[in-house]
Order: C-alpha cells, then structure tokens, then sequence
C-alpha cells in the first residue's frame, strides 16, 4: 500500500469549511491536500497522484468543473466527489461527464462523501418514482445552465434567456447565486 493510496485532495475555496473537512477526513485515516484552486492542484499533480477528490463546483473566479477534468485527465481511477450548494441537474450531468464520480449538494457531510466515493459504480435500482419536477426548478436549472455558459455574466444570461436584465437579477436575489 503506497502513501498516496489514502491521499484525499480538498478543492475548495471557503476556508473554514475546508478545514472543517479536512480534520474529519484525516479523522478517518486519509491523508488530506486541501487547495483552493486549479493552479495549485495541477502543481499537487505533477509530483502526486492522489485516490480521492472532493471538489466544489463554484470556486472563487473559476468553475471547480475545469478541476474535475484535470482530475480524470490525471488518472481516471481517481474518485472525485462535487460538492455544490447550488445544485442542478445541467451541472451535475457536466461533473460526471468529465469524470467525477459523485454529485452532492452542500450541506454534506463526511458520512454523505465517504458513502458517495464507494457508490462510484451507480445504482441499477434506484428508484424512479421521484416527484415530477416543478415550473420552477426548471426555470431555476436553466437560469444557472446559462449563468455557467456566460462565466456567470448576468447581461449576457438575460440576453440568451430572452429577459430583461433587472428581471434576472430579481430572480438571482430570490435564489442566492454564489
């Protein structure tokens, strides 16, 4: 068994939530890298390889989606969980298209990523029964799907959306885009 075998790399940029995790983690045995950006985890990369990831979806100035990939690009074998409090299901279809593992919406805790990283091979009898999605939560999923494309440009949102500006801002203060 190789050092980095328990080695868990933290992506995230609010730093009390990042050493919040990081002790309980190392509580459980891995050994934790927390960062807060892609520049520092491609510089992690080339002289490590870590098992474990758990990255957050918005980091300060830069998708957390663009560190997902630079993850699997790595090394495929690497199960990386997202974490994101602003779940959706256009952003959660992109993680695991570029090679996470695991979708979870914050609040999570260390039981929900440790529980994501061994349910890595999904789940054949997961219930189908979920309630119809609502009006708006489909607005809400597309709002956020076009705020990622635009690099969260609200002018340019609206314009694609076919809103006006101030409507999409009152509609963002509604919902508390990070």
């Amino acid at each position: 068994m190789s050092e980095d075998d328990r080695l868990l790399v933290i992506v995230e940029d609010d730093d009390r939530f990042a050493a919040t995790l990081t002790r309980s983690l190392e509580r459980r045995g891995y050994t934790v890298v927390s960062l807060t950006g892609l520049g520092a985890l491609e510089a992690l990369l080339a002289e490590r390889s870590p098992a474990y990831a758990v990255v957050d979806l918005k980091l300060n100035g830069e998708s957390g989606l663009a560190c997902v990939k630079a993850l699997h690009d790595h090394d495929p074998g690497i199960l990386t969980v997202v974490l994101t409090g602003y779940a959706s299901i256009a952003t959660a279809v992109e993680a695991i298209k570029l090679g996470a593992c695991h979708y979870l919406a914050k609040p999570a805790n260390t039981d929900d990523i440790e529980a994501a990283f061994s349910k890595a091979e999904g789940d054949v009898d997961v219930s189908l029964d979920g309630r119809p999605t609502s009006i708006k939560t489909l607005e809400w999923e597309r709002i956020h799907q076009t705020l990622v494309e635009t690099d969260f440009n609200i002018s340019e949102t609206a314009r694609r959306l076919g809103m006006h500006r101030r409507t999409l801002a009152r509609k963002l203060d509604k919902q508390q885009v990070k």
